[in-house]
């Protein structure tokens, strides 16, 4: 602070370029390829990260290489990691949402506090604050919608909700337009490029982390089979590209990480594409995996019970011609959701890892193993969900392109929300359409 606050004897150009000097200075700093070695070591040395293994497994193997031994204790985590995520799909919808909400405020946390490790020295006023309150608007826009969409008879049975409701856009605006001005009235003189900084920094992680999080709640939505497998896929290619990395890897396959070779990179497709077909077919056959999750009215609770639709119901699919000789079958029966599932395990094997070179290079600009040490062996929860993030948007997109059509019953909520006189305006409408189509007798007073 003390080469920042202004010396006596200097005009105001002098003081001016004096700033612009010492903030250029430290900007520099941050930049590995102009930074001078003494301080990229100094950095290393701050960021490296501590041995965060449990004592138990480091007696345990103790007498292992270092190469062994971060592949025990990784397998051992990710075996924990899976059981754990076994126990919260049997919880069911309520929790995996209230999950989905923790891990997004962790990966927020985690990646803010790089920012403010960053910039801390500079001690910006409100930072932290104010990232946080963004983080709360966002979170009530979106949820806002989700409620409304998912629980309108629950909202419109409540007067306070229905108001809520009613002008939620209105209010969302109104809390974000606060925190807007309170960041205006928070900007110091001589940090003001820093500050915008930090203010861009804040919105591209609510951009990446918690819009990203809202679309695998209306994932999970469309149907437990839509969050799972997908989820199930990055998770089964970011093990089995390790293994075949780890076992037979010996091209590199990006700079960005050096330990990814072309063989685990390969493996993990072929792999991925086998689990997705499998498991989707296992998956399939039970309707409290592919029914829509609904809100019931009359329990309060959610409930996923249907008629599965004819995207879960077994069909018979010609085999080719060229293939017949090979298999020795005509034909096969499967569900249409296996072909599907061929382009969600196709996408988190060959661009999902995009998502995780992205984040290589970003804790690489900032000098940085992993986003934290919650997870011995696997870093911070962002370092797990970087794939996660970009293949939920990716079905949330698919579902919208090639799954999803008009949904009756949200077409309905909207319909009784209008005046009578819209309303019989609509029916007179359908009604005429319906009888120029034949599918409804005409009358004479029609």
């Amino acid at each position: 602070m003390s080469e920042l606050r202004q010396r006596p004897g200097r005009d105001a150009d002098g003081q001016q370029q004096d700033s612009e000097g010492k903030e250029s200075e430290f900007e520099s700093k941050l930049d590995g390829e102009t930074a001078s070695d003494s301080e990229c070591k100094s950095e290393i040395a701050q960021a490296a990260p501590v041995d965060d293994t449990p004592e138990v497994l480091n007696r345990a193997l103790s007498n292992l290489s270092s190469r062994w031994k971060n592949w025990w204790v990784r397998g051992i985590l990710t075996l924990a990691m899976i059981v754990f995520f076994f126990i919260i799909i049997y919880l069911g919808p309520m929790v995996l949402m209230m999950i989905v909400m923790c891990v997004q405020i962790k990966c927020f946390q985690e990646i803010i506090t790089i920012g403010y490790n960053v910039y801390h020295s500079y001690e910006l006023p409100w930072f932290r604050t104010l990232s946080w309150y963004f983080l709360l608007c966002v979170n009530y826009f979106f949820y806002g919608e989700t409620v409304t969409d998912y629980f309108f008879t629950l909202v419109q049975r409540e007067e306070p909700l229905r108001i809520l409701s009613k002008y939620h856009r209105f209010i969302s605006f109104a809390l974000y337009l606060t925190g807007f001005c309170m960041f205006v009235l928070s900007l110091v003189k001589k940090h003001y490029r820093l500050q915008f900084y930090m203010f861009g920094w804040t919105h591209v992680t609510l951009l990446i982390v918690v819009t990203q999080s809202h679309l695998i709640i209306h994932n999970l939505f469309e149907g437990m089979i839509w969050f799972i497998v997908p989820i199930s896929c990055v998770i089964c290619n970011d093990i089995m590209a390790y293994m075949f990395g780890f076992f037979f890897g010996r091209t590199p396959l990006i700079k960005l990480s050096p330990k990814k070779t072309w063989e685990g990179f390969i493996g993990g497709f072929f792999a991925t594409v086998v689990f997705g077909l499998l498991l989707s077919y296992v998956m399939s056959g039970y309707r409290c995996f592919v029914c829509p999750v609904e809100f019931n009215n009359d329990t309060n609770s959610f409930t996923v019970d249907c008629d599965p639709p004819e995207l879960f119901q077994l069909q018979e699919y010609n085999i080719p011609l060229v293939l017949q000789s090979v298999v020795g079958w005509k034909t096969v029966r499967m569900y249409p959701f296996q072909i599907h599932s061929i382009a969600l395990s196709t996408f988190a094997s060959l661009i999902g890892p995009f998502g995780g070179f992205f984040a290589s290079g970003f804790k690489r600009a900032f000098k940085i193993k992993d986003f934290a040490n919650t997870i011995p062996g696997h870093g911070g929860i962002m370092d797990r969900f970087d794939c996660q993030y970009l293949m939920a948007t990716f079905v949330n997109v698919y579902i919208a392109s090639f799954i999803r059509g008009p949904n009756p019953s949200k077409l309905i909520q909207q319909l009784l929300t209008l005046r009578p006189d819209q309303q019989l305006n609509i029916f007179n409408t359908l009604k005429a359409h319906l009888v120029d189509k034949g599918m409804l007798a005409g009358s004479e007073d029609a």
